[in-house]
């Protein structure tokens, strides 16, 4: 399996593995390979998994499936040399061994190399899934894990639930002067500010999702858009798509609910700005730092980030 190269900045969107989708449902296969000596098991409890970095670059613990807990299972793909990845999800972690800590994915992500980012982002949105989609949504009944954590099974009506994954578009905009508009959500401390983004709506293109969030939340009306990357999201179940869009004026209204403040940037007054703290940019994590680096050019202050 080829795995596209990501864009640069795209903390989440890495893999080494192959998921090893067409193995799900052939029960042999995966008994022979949960038993097979050199297979991993990363255990995932609440969100939260165990990681070292005392003895070089930051991995996650995984460990042999004779020494894995009890708890759902879900295969997470093979190697280029053959090694099987599984997670196990547990209702809490075990106390840790000397040297070892616990992590989320949104404090390791952008430390983990690029199997391990892979692993644990494939992991939780799963994990997060099953947490909450234990009953059937067509009849109510209790459902079953099936596909190797993949699928979820109604026994009472024979039902079929999938993984969800929400679309959301995120986007920098951009005026005629090639300015850039950030905000800062009401929710927010003061001095953060960030891209815009929104749920894609039911029957709406990823375009007209773009347009009507910015006119929603700041009141631009854009002309076109250009799409840049996307980067999966798993806090609970995201894909990020991430867009240039170009405004046709620069007349701003933020709608004083969901966004407090909105200004235009250039690239000097961006700099200027970060530099000095009136604004912290959001961190390497998200799609949104490489939307705002890439207009810009270059890599911002890393120590500026919330």
């Amino acid at each position: 399996m080829i795995h596209p190269k990501p864009v640069a900045g795209q903390a989440l969107a890495r893999s080494a593995l192959d998921r090893a989708a067409e193995h799900r449902l052939d029960q042999g296969w995966l008994d022979r390979a949960w038993r097979a000596p050199e297979t991993r098991v990363l255990v995932l409890g609440q969100g939260r998994a165990h990681w070292s970095g005392d003895t070089g670059a930051p991995h996650l613990v995984l460990v042999d499936p004779a020494h894995a807990p009890e708890g759902e299972r879900y295969l997470l793909g093979v190697d280029a040399a053959g090694v099987c990845y599984f997670a196990v999800s547990v209702g809490e972690l075990a106390e840790p061994a000397a040297g070892v800590r616990e992590g989320t994915l949104r404090e390791l992500g952008t430390l983990l190399d690029d199997r391990d980012a892979g692993l644990l982002v494939h992991a939780t949105g799963l994990h997060h899934w099953h947490r909450t989609h234990t009953f059937c949504a067509r009849c109510g009944q209790p459902t079953e894990i099936a596909a190797a954590g993949h699928v979820r099974r109604c026994p009472a009506c024979g039902a079929e639930h999938y993984p969800r994954t929400d679309p959301a578009v995120i986007m920098l905009v951009l005026d005629r002067d090639d300015r850039c508009l950030l905000g800062r959500q009401a929710s927010w401390p003061d001095k953060r500010f960030s891209t815009f983004a929104g749920f894609v709506e039911p029957g709406e293109s990823l375009e007209q999702a773009v347009a009507r969030e910015l006119h929603e939340e700041v009141g631009v009306r854009t002309a076109s858009t250009e799409y840049l990357a996307s980067q999966p999201w798993p806090f609970p179940s995201s894909l990020m798509l991430g867009f240039f869009a170009y405004a046709v004026d620069e007349r701003v209204r933020v709608d004083g609910e969901e966004i407090s403040e909105a200004y235009w940037y250039s690239r000097a007054q961006l700099k200027e700005a970060v530099g000095t703290g009136e604004v912290v940019l959001p961190g390497a994590l998200s799609i949104a730092r490489h939307l705002i680096e890439k207009w810009y050019g270059e890599a911002l202050d890393e120590d500026n980030h919330w």
